[in-house]
């Protein structure tokens, strides 16, 4: 087991890389990926989406450590063990993210990292569907659609946000991301459009390019460079050997923990668990970042939500529909309105995420209400808070220790209880007077600070957003893991090209700017020249300094 190129991790970024690594025929490629095949209906028809994500099979089963300030919770972290990784279990809501998040990583030291480098990335990795024109792309491998947007409370969620007096757009993956509009999906032909379909399928038809089943234990080094990747496989311990480089993307969960295995993290930590030093990177593990969200439910007075569908013969009619025709319910994740706000006047971008779903239930499709519903998700972008991975022994059959520190700061209770307070005023809005009965979560009576903290400590969820632990910043940054062209620091032949090295989390959700990373990994590892910087200039809003609206 030989290739130029060992890629382990068959997910967002994986999946690009192996699709643009192998691209020309050239080089050899081996993607390792523990999970199994994501054929079947649970994972490529879209509304099932709740259920994979919370099988072991499919999940590889992460929690935190008790958060110290959500009164000792652990939250579940869910992540990708399949062909396709997070991309096959995640939502599907397709985010590009802010321009200025990009161009703050280039401020941060990933130069060549900032907006006008990667949106052309991100245009050679699309097939848009209903985007905005001269923003978006029109023949990549990823297809990103819209919702029909036939059920009723998605409009009302629109209309309200512009009654409020904020603004609208109709594409927030294109010149402006400020406003309430459609929410985009990864989702083709009524089908799941992971990275797995868009990226490794294609991939694989190729002579240069397999994958193997196994578990990477760590990368192997000889004399500071990297030469292959031992693997258990079939209770076997094996190494694949790589002639060029090897490339982690293997989430930001596992590629730290690989790194450390290998002899790469905080020196005190590695001697701790009996592992040699390779490399002394205190950054490896460190500013773990998340997004946290709450569900703001509220009573529909007509009988127009997802309620009536929760039945199991509704629920097998829409299966049936979805199997035989790709068509009808079973086609959409229900997240088919969006908004991203300012939380305030100063605020030069959104710092505020709205999901809008015409239903009254959790994440992991339990607790749906007992009544018609709505909901919204919502969140803050931009947390100071931050956390870690860090090893529970040397064996690479344990799961890592992690800790996201939730809500560390005083500013984030602030955020969100300005962001319930909001998602009220929105509601409140007469778009939704036909629609809105009482509140259901978190109720009427909750409206003290005090009160609404007790809520968020309650029942605040992670948003499924990890990233930044293996930190992308300049070459001579102790706290940098990797260079802005993804090199692992103070180690030769070997990479991480995933959400790890996020300077900072972006607003939204992850795997659009994961497989972007990927994608602009391919051309650093091949000594490609990038792609020519784009001269676009996104919207800011000209009242920001003055309002939040």
């Amino acid at each position: 087991m030989e290739a130029d190129f060992v890629i382990v991790g068959s997910g967002s970024a994986g999946s690009a890389l192996a699709y643009r690594l192998s691209e020309d025929g050239k080089h050899s490629v081996v993607v390792i990926e523990f999970g199994g095949t994501d054929a079947g209906p649970l994972i490529q028809m879209p509304s099932a989406l709740s259920i994979p994500m919370n099988m072991p099979f499919y999940d590889w089963g992460f929690k935190s450590e008790p958060e110290p300030h959500l009164g000792g919770r652990v939250l579940a972290t869910p992540r990708g063990k399949v062909l396709g990784g997070s991309s096959s279990i995640n939502g599907m809501v397709y985010v590009r993210g802010h321009a200025r998040d990009f161009d703050h990583w280039s401020k941060s030291g990933a130069a060549g990292w900032a907006y006008a480098d990667v949106l052309p990335y991100f245009k050679r990795m699309e097939t848009s569907h209903g985007g905005e024109n001269g923003w978006r792309g029109t023949d990549g491998p990823v297809h990103v659609q819209r919702g029909p947007r036939t059920n009723p409370l998605y409009k009302a969620f629109v209309e309200a946000g512009r009654e409020a007096g904020f603004e609208t757009t109709s594409d927030y993956n294109g010149s402006k991301q400020e406003g309430f509009g459609p929410m985009e999906q990864t989702i083709y032909k009524g089908r799941r459009w992971s990275a797995a379909n868009a990226y490794l399928r294609p991939a694989l038809k190729r002579p240069n390019v397999q994958v193997v089943r196994g578990l990477a234990r760590r990368v192997v080094i000889e004399n500071g460079r990297a030469t292959g990747v031992e693997i258990t496989t079939r209770n076997q311990v094996q190494v694949v050997k790589a002639r060029r480089e090897v490339v982690l993307a293997a989430s930001s969960i596992n590629s730290p923990k690989l790194l450390m295995l290998s002899g790469i993290g905080p020196a005190a930590h590695l001697r701790e668990h009996g592992i040699e030093v390779v490399a002394d990177r205190p950054g490896v593990g460190q500013n773990l970042q998340d997004h946290l969200e709450l569900y703001i439910q509220q009573e529909s007075l007509k009988p127009v939500t997802l309620h009536s569908k929760l039945n199991w013969f509704s629920k097998g009619l829409i299966g049936a529909q979805w199997l035989f025709l790709k068509s009808g319910l079973g086609t959409t994740n229900h997240f088919e309105s969006a908004a991203f706000l300012r939380s305030k006047a100063g605020v030069e971008y959104p710092d505020i995420q709205y999901h809008f779903l015409p239903a009254a239930m959790r994440y992991d499709g339990k607790a749906a209400a007992k009544a018609h519903g709505f909901q919204a998700h919502v969140g803050p972008m931009r947390s100071k808070s931050r956390g870690s991975v860090s090893l529970r022994s040397g064996d690479p059959l344990d799961k890592p220790r992690i800790i996201f520190n939730y809500m560390a700061h005083e500013e984030d209770w602030a955020d969100f209880r300005h962001c319930i307070r909001l998602t009220r005023e929105i509601f409140g809005q007469n778009a939704f007077k036909e629609f809105s009965g009482r509140e259901i979560s978190p109720g009427a009576n909750v409206q003290s600070d005090e009160q609404l903290d007790a809520f968020i400590r309650e029942h605040v969820e992670s948003a499924y957003h990890p990233c930044g632990s293996c930190r992308m910043g300049r070459a001579d940054d102790p706290h940098a893991v990797v260079d802005p062209e993804t090199r692992v620091i103070g180690v030769q032949g070997l990479r991480v090209a995933d959400s790890s090295i996020f300077p900072r989390v972006t607003n939204g959700n992850l795997n659009g700017p994961s497989m972007m990373t990927g994608e602009k990994a391919a051309d650093h590892i091949l000594g490609r020249a990038p792609l020519s910087a784009s001269n676009q200039e996104p919207w800011i809003n000209p009242r920001w300094e003055v309002s939040d609206r």
